[in-house]
């Protein structure tokens, strides 16, 4: 490009900086042509979101878990977001695909990562190795910077309140139904109780790990986190999964 037309250019530059209103049209005129690029598509998209299978919503423990695990901060160190990049694949697993946050509010997605991504933790370790870890990080990861949540496994959870949570979340779309709502407690029961009959729960909720996690014979917040931990990453068997190349 000759000299001139440099000089042209910016000519014309400087004279949008200096006019006010020159380029507050001008940045409008960009940012909704940007606009309309990004938003326009999504209009002859059926659905954003590849549906899978073996997805399910989170079963009343799990759902109670996943609070726990909000509350606590776990997010602020833990990302459940694993990238399609050869690094993050052959160290967590598969890459993290929407339709597994599709029942979470809020997504757990991040990149803060103090401690390792946790969106394929479940079934990698025991529901003995999670509790001893969260009750004493360094006994297991000497090399662990994770507080301590001992306190976990002397707090009672609510079972009046978990059926209440299901019908919050039913209401923003997570496909709960009134069966499921009406069993809610008993769910809950079952999955932390040693000896339940399971059958039922497993009929609403395949794959729910069902176990005494903490050992108390009550259901406490201990067992509802580590069942939700048991449970991430483990519902989509990608043995057999293939990418839907036709989605629209």
């Amino acid at each position: 490009m000759s000299n001139t037309s440099n000089e042209n250019l910016l000519g014309f530059h400087s004279k949008i900086e200096r006019n006010v209103t020159l380029l507050l049209v001008l940045s409008l005129l960009v940012v909704t042509i940007g606009g309309i690029v990004e938003i326009a598509p999504l209009f002859w998209i059926q659905n954003t979101i590849e549906k899978v299978k073996g997805m399910r919503p989170y079963s009343p423990l799990e759902l109670a878990g996943r609070d726990i695990y909000v509350r606590e901060g776990c997010y602020v160190c833990h990302s459940q977001m694993i990238r399609p990049f050869r690094d993050e694949v052959e160290r967590y697993g598969h890459y993290s695909l929407a339709a597994e946050s599709m029942y979470d509010h809020p997504f757990q997605w991040g990149s803060k990562r103090t401690g390792p991504d946790l969106a394929r933790v479940g079934g990698r370790y025991s529901s003995e190795w999670h509790l001893e870890h969260l009750k004493n990080p360094r006994s297991v990861v000497p090399e662990s910077i994770m507080p301590p949540y001992a306190f976990l496994a002397n707090n009672e959870l609510d079972a009046k309140a978990i059926a209440a949570h299901l019908v919050a979340n039913s209401r923003v779309g997570v496909p709960y139904n009134d069966e499921m709502i009406a069993s809610a407690a008993d769910d809950m029961m079952a999955q932390a109780t040693a000896g339940a009959d399971t059958t039922a729960l497993l009929g609403r909720y395949p794959k729910a790990v069902a176990a005494d996690f903490d050992g108390n014979p009550k259901v406490t917040e201990m067992d509802a986190l580590i069942a939700y931990l048991q449970m991430l990453g483990t519902l989509v068997d990608f043995s057999v999964y293939e990418p839907d190349k036709n989605q629209r």
